[in-house]
């Protein structure tokens, strides 16, 4: 187990305005993994030398893959994506080989968690809906203009490591997307299908030098109408809004699209958060329960009509659909690994009746 280590370091981030660069010189037992809520500087990150081949090979036809030899999971094709395909008493989903994106996840006997644009990009364009893997950094944060926003990931195609099916009938698999050695980073996502969907993202500094990164499961939510949903788990905490030039904000009860001081739209990077939210939704008559751990971020964010109409995957009206809560390490939640450290990011979903 990973023992959190707090720097009484006195200065908000600096990233969310865009500075860079180097590490303090913090030396920390190699078994330590560390998340800060303060001003670690994330490694400024170059462009892996084999990504832009990796992202050409991922636009390419797909050769045959290989079904694993485990009860309920297969090899086709969801929304047009090749993807392994889980089937358990308790529910079924979708994962993607592009990006390594959990497409659905749908109990059984219920509606899917998980909202898809209806005009998805061919690949190798990254895709817009279910659950992005945003890795090593969030958006640009700390980044420079010259690499791809939300990392180098969400463009790639993964590989399916393992999968398995336990004595309880969940089934459990591990993708990884390309290694790249000059990253000096390593990433695993671990998914767990059943009752409760369990997705994990695993991260070693395979380096020698420490690294500081930020990172998110971009969950796209799928909603009667988001105007009419509500977010329970963030009352009086603080956040940071994108729209108001990252200034910092108060939340006072449940989280709502119509808030009065910004109707309409939402970006909030929410800080210290508790890591338990309910997702309200009377229209579809249930609550998702998000439960995350590794992190003290969320992110709430839906782009509300004027800025979807200039998006070609959201202009026709198909973002009140969605609410993304998003399980992060963003905005001042930075990760610092020491070489041959591991962080782990989880985040667990599941319904609720309303009551």
């Amino acid at each position: 187990m990973h023992r959190a280590i707090r720097l009484p370091l006195p200065c908000l981030i600096a990233a969310l305005a865009g500075c860079a660069a180097g590490l303090p010189n913090t030396t920390l037992p190699k078994t330590d993994a560390m998340t800060e809520s303060a001003a670690f500087t994330e490694t400024r990150f170059t462009t892996p030398a084999r990504y832009a081949d990796e992202v050409t090979a991922a636009g390419a036809p797909v050769t045959a893959t290989a079904a694993p030899d485990v009860d309920g999971v297969r090899i086709g094709t969801f929304a047009g994506y090749p993807a392994v395909l889980v089937e358990t008493a308790d529910a079924r989903a979708a994962i993607a080989l592009h990006g390594g994106h959990l497409l659905s996840y749908v109990p059984t006997g219920g509606e899917d968690l998980l909202w898809l644009s209806p005009r998805l990009a061919d690949a190798p364009a990254a895709i817009r809906g279910g659950v992005p893997v945003v890795w090593p950094f969030f958006g640009r944060q700390g980044q420079s203009n010259d690499v791809p926003s939300h990392g180098f990931v969400r463009t790639v195609r993964w590989q399916l490591v393992e999968a398995t099916r336990d004595a309880e009938g969940s089934v459990s698999l591990t993708l990884a997307p390309p290694h790249y050695a000059d990253l000096g980073l390593d990433l695993r996502m671990h998914l767990r299908i059943g009752k409760t969907l369990e997705q994990t993202l695993e991260t070693t500094n395979t380096g020698d030098a420490p690294v500081a990164f930020t990172q998110a499961l971009h969950s796209y939510f799928h909603v009667s109408d988001v105007a009419n949903v509500r977010v329970e788990g963030l009352d009086g905490l603080r956040f940071r809004d994108k729209n108001d030039g990252y200034a910092a904000h108060a939340q006072t009860g449940d989280w709502v699209l119509d808030d009065a001081r910004d109707p309409g739209r939402s970006d909030y990077i929410y800080a210290d958060a508790g890591g338990r939210y309910l997702l309200d939704d009377p229209g579809l008559d249930r609550r998702i329960e998000l439960e995350t751990s590794g992190s003290r971020s969320l992110v709430v964010w839906n782009p509300g009509e004027t800025a979807a109409v200039r998006s070609s995957d959201m202009n026709d009206g198909s973002w009140r659909g969605f609410l993304c809560l998003e399980a992060a390490n963003a905005g001042p939640d930075i990760v610092r690994l020491a070489p041959g450290q591991t962080h782990v990011l989880t985040q667990r979903v599941r319904v609720l009746p309303r009551d």
